[in-house]
């Protein structure tokens, strides 16, 4: 059984159609729109400030989603894709992006629509991550514009497979 668990009397809210692992963490004052996935040991912080997720969001194997007490939220759009490893703490992630194996997304920063971050790529805090832009490195800088054959093969492939494979484990 996963472990899912209020905070000061605020429960997870967890639509029946996603697919939550044995061994993953949701905790607190996280909402979860419809078609997520959370994979093994993930774990889902709401403790000390809101988590909101959008449609179709994976959350990859051991990724840690968090925020900053009283500060920092943190809120995922909808068709978003959380590597395995990831952290992604206290920021906004707009629609359509993928967020590589092993990267960190800090306080404050805004990923807008259409984006990849690299796998290992460190976002530090207060960036603006440009609409269509790919982003590595660290820290994060832009790399060059995306294309629309990796926003179609690419960030909605992942997305679309991982409602795929939540579907093996229902």
């Amino acid at each position: 059984m996963p472990i899912i668990k209020p905070v000061k009397g605020i429960h997870p809210q967890i639509p029946d159609d996603c697919f939550v692992a044995e061994n993953a963490t949701i905790v607190g004052e996280v909402s979860m729109g419809n078609q997520c996935s959370v994979w093994f040991n993930a774990v889902i912080r709401g403790d000390v400030h809101f988590i909101k997720m959008g449609n179709k969001v994976n959350i990859q194997d051991g990724a840690v989603i968090h925020a900053t007490y009283q500060k920092s939220p943190t809120t995922i759009g909808n068709n978003v894709s959380i590597g395995h490893n990831a952290i992604v703490h206290g920021c906004t992630i707009h629609d359509n992006v993928l967020v590589g194996m092993g990267s960190i997304i800090m306080d404050d920063c805004i990923v807008e629509s259409n984006c990849i971050i690299a796998a290992g790529a460190v976002v530090t805090a207060n960036t603006r991550v440009e609409s269509g832009s790919i982003y590595a490195g660290v820290p994060a800088k832009k790399i060059k514009d995306i294309s629309a054959e990796l926003i179609s093969g690419e960030i909605d492939r992942i997305a679309n497979n991982y409602v795929t494979y939540s579907g093996w484990f229902k």
